[in-house]
């Protein structure tokens, strides 16, 4: 069975620690980085990742977007949403239906 990550601040994370998610809660964007590729080389199918640090890490959540597995989910912080999580959501229901279903078209 394929365990469950959550990596971002320590504010914006803790509480997933309840649920029995690990936590990482990187220094900076390289160590990030680094924590994504442990991940991903064990035995994670899911990854959360802030999105405060997946805006500075952005070239690795695309190089996973070409895998199965982990899969690397966008989340908000305890300071709100940059809405990279609903954006990525949107733009994968518009390749697989041909048209977005949240935007309202004009």
């Amino acid at each position: 069975m394929s365990k469950i990550a959550v990596i971002g601040d320590k504010h914006s994370v803790l509480a997933f620690k309840a649920t029995g998610m690990d936590i990482f809660t990187p220094d900076d964007k390289n160590e990030a980085r680094k924590i994504i590729q442990r991940l991903a080389n064990g035995d994670y199918g899911i990854i959360f990742v802030t999105e405060k640090i997946a805006v500075q890490i952005h070239e690795t959540i695309k190089r996973f977007d070409r895998e199965l597995t982990p899969v690397l989910i966008p989340i908000p912080s305890n300071r709100g949403t940059l809405h990279l999580g609903m954006d990525r959501i949107n733009e994968n229901l518009e390749k697989a239906v041909g048209r977005s279903l949240f935007r309202e078209e004009g």
